[in-house]
């Protein structure tokens, strides 16, 4: 039997605690239905990109809670690390709750049930990419598995929440930066926020794992971190034309993803692979993480924090003297 003890010396893993205590959140705060009437203006072009792009993130998130989170947990010793693993994971299960939020106000519970049961199982390049991430999770299963095969399941995690999501990402926060389906993107914003710390907690725990490994050890991983890459790279090139090229954005967005593929690499450690060029400045914009204006009877914006240094209030609180 363990417990885990939160008094003993603090380090970075009681910060990455509390940062996502501070982002917590559900989708039911967001009231998606005010999206109805800009939903209705989108054209077939934009509507058929913007529910694909989701259902993708949707079928993402489900394998990030249920078997990278999980499994990478599992053979955690720290078991305060653990515990942010764990508080991430039940993350990602409200990520992709939050997408069925949405569809549920926009589509037919028909045509959902197309998109998530059926689109996303078949879709070749989703599934592409769906298998080479999870094939390094289940790598995982049983107490025996090696240093090396933890590290890559890390790596793994990292390229798919700080790289692969965010071409999903794009077009929610395109919309939005536009003034249309703006309470979706400030969902995917949160989401986006919740991923960028999950991305940094993870390659920060990957390049301690690394130190583990031997020098013939290091060479392999890392020959197999770029092999990883430039495969999940060269799909992701197909995966977004298939998906905006009717709307006429793909190559802005192919930008936008070699962005995200440095910023992985910097949060194993790693120099940025691949060149960058400037992408649209609405998305500049939504990854600004200052304050976001919000009105706080409807929509809450992520410049929402929960209280959490509490003090009861007492009768001298309200003796106001001059």
């Amino acid at each position: 039997m363990k417990a885990v003890n939160w008094n003993t010396q603090e380090d970075m893993t009681n910060m990455f605690w509390r940062q996502n205590i501070s982002q917590m959140w559900v989708e039911t705060e967001f009231k998606v239905s005010k999206d109805i009437a800009s939903w209705k203006t989108l054209s077939d072009a934009e509507k058929n990109a913007f529910k694909k792009a989701l259902a993708g993130l949707t079928g993402l998130d489900t394998h990030q809670a249920d078997d990278g989170m999980p499994l990478i947990m599992l053979h955690t010793t720290d078991l305060r690390k653990k515990a942010v693993y764990s508080f991430m994971g039940m993350m990602e299960q409200v990520h992709a709750k939050s997408y069925s939020h949405i569809f549920t106000t926009l589509l037919p519970s028909s045509e959902t049930n197309y998109l998530l049961d059926k689109w996303v199982l078949e879709e070749p390049h989703l599934k592409y990419k769906s298998d080479k991430i999870v094939n390094n999770y289940h790598k995982l299963w049983g107490k025996d598995a090696s240093v090396y095969d933890q590290y890559m399941a890390r790596v793994s995690s990292v390229f798919l929440e700080t790289f692969l999501f965010y071409s999903g990402f794009y077009y929610p926060l395109y919309l939005a930066g536009q003034g249309r389906m703006t309470t979706s993107g400030e969902i995917i914003r949160k989401i986006l926020l919740d991923e960028s710390i999950h991305g940094v907690f993870t390659g920060m725990d990957a390049q301690s794992m690394r130190n583990e490994l031997s020098e013939s050890e290091k060479q392999q991983a890392d020959q197999d971190m770029y092999k990883l890459l430039d495969d999940l790279y060269k799909n992701e090139v197909a995966y977004t034309h298939s998906l905006y090229d009717e709307v006429g954005i793909a190559e802005d967005v192919l930008n936008y993803v070699r962005y995200n593929g440095n910023k992985a690499l910097a949060n194993l450690g790693f120099d940025s692979y691949f060149e960058e060029k400037e992408f649209n400045p609405i998305i500049e914009n939504a990854l600004d993480t200052s304050t976001k204006n919000h009105d706080f009877f409807s929509v809450k914006g992520d410049g929402y924090t929960l209280a959490l240094n509490v003090e009861a209030l007492k009768d001298e609180d309200f003796v106001f003297e001059d």
